[in-house]
Order: structure tokens, then C-alpha cells, then sequence
């Protein structure tokens, strides 16, 4: 068997059931959003102002990536979710 199929095997069940939790996960938001807009008095439902919400959107569109992005997608996403680089962070923190 090839390393790549055997890989592939070893985790489908892991990959199917983390993609099914995204996915409810995002289901409830989107339900939960809804109802906010049908409800004035509970505004702060509504994560689509939320700055955190592209990101995820952008993240399942790494993960979509094919082609010259393949095989970097974890480092991507690290990257989309990590801070930007501070050469002053040693002062920042007093370290």
C-alpha cells in the first residue's frame, strides 16, 4: 500500500468527524445569527462584524487549496491565526 493511501486510511474517520464538528459548529452560529436578527435586543449574536469570522472563512479556503499551495496548508493556517512577527516583543513583555 502506498504511504500516502495508507495515511489516508489510518485518518478518513478523524477528518470526516473534525469536518462534521466544523461544520455544526458553523450551522449553530449561523442559526444563532438569524435569530439575533429577528431579536434588537440581543445585537451581540451577530458575529458577522466579529473580526475573527473572515478568518475562519479564509481558513476553509486554504484547506480548499490545491495546486503549488498543497502540502503547506497547516503552516498557513498558523500563519493566518498567529500574530504578525515583533522584533520588539522581548521589551513587550518585559523579557
Amino acid at each position: 500500500m502506498a504511504q500516502a493511501r495508507q495515511i489516508f486510511d489510518e485518518n478518513f474517520l478523524a477528518i470526516r468527524a473534525k469536518l462534521i464538528e466544523i461544520a455544526a459548529v458553523l450551522d449553530r452560529i449561523d442559526r444563532a445569527t438569524a435569530q439575533a436578527e429577528t431579536d434588537p435586543a440581543r445585537p451581540e449574536d451577530n458575529v458577522d462584524s466579529d473580526p475573527r469570522r473572515p478568518r475562519v472563512d479564509e481558513a476553509i479556503g486554504i484547506l480548499l487549496r490545491t495546486g503549488a499551495q498543497q502540502g503547506e496548508r497547516a503552516a498557513a493556517l498558523q500563519q493566518l491565526f498567529s500574530r504578525p512577527y515583533d522584533p520588539q516583543w522581548r521589551d513587550r513583555f518585559d523579557i
